[in-house]
């Protein structure tokens, strides 16, 4: 088993300041595989302390050697990608062949993305062409607090490391403790890449811990946050006493509509799919399915054939299937939603509680449709994180609409229709920060966050870039 106790402080590997074991396990085969120390008050003292010593200097420093420190990191990341791979699939569950090619690529592309935006972005400009002498300069904000989750650990650990690092920030980064080896793993390409001590640095902890000391400290100039929406409300409110920026990418319950002059058999599919994708656990998965009335009955019965088709087998395995749910915790919980949608009468057509066949351990869940979901029902509201679908039909456009944005959240929203003009019209109508049209997906560099109770703030590109900047107006007579 690994001991991966200490943390990463000021260029250096450092033992905590009191040692507090957690075990990781690989939710696979429930078998720990790994001991980190969940960290303290003093450690994100240590953190803080570096990050803004080595401010002084990073925050002044030429574009060009930012960008090159990025090139530099993306490199290493991208030299030791099968490792990272096998790292992110060992502690969350994401089979490897998806673990090398959608979540440990995702952090690579993030990197080279926020080279290549800050390589275009103008940090100082004029105000406009008639008020000559009036200047905006956009300025790092200070020391950054990266608080990162479990579902997709490199996609967001380099969303925020990426763009605090463009924009001249230093920072603090906490990874989730159940889901630590990437981090650490990255922690390692940051050290092999050069990066100047103590621009970046890693604390583990839990929430309760080092998450809220990084929320509440003095030292600390923003936060940047990716998790539940509980979770964020009470990083919010740890911030508040220090009038802290907050970015906040929070829970989803994302619509896909399906208008009835779609290609009807492959939305159903590739909709399916795209829920049962990473286990289901995704803030922006097409989790309401919301179908017109006179093609749901077949786009029913070709959701259920696609998740009853679906493999499900051991992270480890190379292969097209979905691998175990993150913990024991998180796959009590998507039991107990299955469970409420045939207490409260939904219509399962496809899996339902317990482990697939032939899973006696791991934390295997049946990928799941209920059709007939109602808005008063629980699995219509709430986030699952899992790999459950629900359906609802819709009979016009405006009900659609409707159905849509009767949630709580605003993240992503997904449309399928084969006609341009409906496209154009409903996408302007749905709330929610990201919309994919008929399965286009987006690029690394596009604005990723949501709406409402999905939080706030944008990440990716320059949109992430601007996140760690504040503004400066200047007024200059002698101009």
């Amino acid at each position: 088993m690994q001991d991966f106790r200490n943390f990463y402080i000021d260029g250096t590997w450092v033992a905590p300041a009191r040692p507090n074991d957690f075990p990781v396990f690989d939710p696979s085969t429930e078998d720990p595989v790994a001991t980190i120390s969940l960290g303290t008050d003093a450690d994100v003292d240590h953190a803080v302390a570096a990050a803004r010593r080595a401010f002084g200097d990073w925050g002044w420093t030429d574009r060009q050697l930012r960008i090159d420190a990025l090139d530099r990191l993306a490199a290493v990341y991208e030299r030791r990608l099968d490792d990272m791979a096998r790292a992110i699939s060992t502690e969350m569950g994401a089979p490897i062949d998806m673990a090398r090619t959608q979540q440990a690529a995702a952090g690579l592309d993030h990197l080279k993305a926020f080279s290549r935006a800050l390589a275009d972005f103008d940090f100082e400009h004029s105000l406009r062409e008639d008020a000559p002498g009036q200047r905006i300069i956009h300025e790092p904000i200070g020391v950054a607090a990266l608080i990162t989750p479990w579902n997709w650990p490199m996609n967001q650990v380099c969303l925020k490391v990426g763009a605090a690092m463009a924009a001249g920030c230093t920072m603090v980064l906490k990874p989730a403790e159940v889901a630590p080896l990437s981090a650490r793993l990255f922690a390692e390409f940051v050290d092999e890449a050069g990066i100047p001590a103590g621009v970046f640095n890693l604390v583990n902890g839990d929430g309760a811990g080092v998450g809220a000391a990084l929320s509440k400290h003095p030292g600390i100039d923003v936060v940047s946050f990716t998790g539940s929406t509980r979770a964020g409300i009470a990083v919010s409110k740890a911030a508040a006493d220090t009038v802290k920026r907050l970015s906040l990418e929070l829970g989803g319950k994302s619509p896909n509509l399906l208008f009835d002059d779609c290609d009807v058999e492959r939305a159903a599919k590739v909709g399916t799919l795209m829920v049962l994708n990473n286990t289901g656990q995704s803030c922006n998965a097409p989790a309401r399915m919301l179908v017109q009335r006179n093609i749901y009955e077949r786009v029913v019965e070709v959701a259920a054939q696609t998740a009853a088709g679906a493999a499900v087998d051991l992270a480890s395995k190379s292969g097209k299937h979905i691998g175990p749910l993150v913990s024991a915790q998180q796959f009590e919980r998507v039991q107990a939603f299955i469970q409420a949608g045939i207490d409260e009468g939904a219509r399962l057509v496809a899996g339902g509680t317990g482990r697939p066949d032939g899973f006696g351990r791991g934390y295997f869940v049946k990928p799941t449709v209920f059709a007939d979901v109602t808005p008063d029902m629980t699995l219509y509201r709430e986030e699952i994180f899992g790999p459950v679908l629900t359906m609802t039909p819709f009979d016009d456009e405006a009900e659609g609409i409707e159905m849509a944005n009767d949630t709580q959240y605003g993240l992503a929203a997904y449309l399928q229709t084969g006609d341009n003009t409906r496209a154009a019209r409903v996408t302007r109508r749905l709330r929610s920060g990201m919309v994919q049209i008929n399965g286009a997906s987006r690029v690394a560099g596009s604005p990723f966050g949501g709406y409402k109770q999905s939080g706030n703030g944008r990440e990716g590109g320059r949109w992430g870039i601007e996140e760690f900047l504040e503004v400066k107006a200047v007024s200059d007579r002698a101009a």
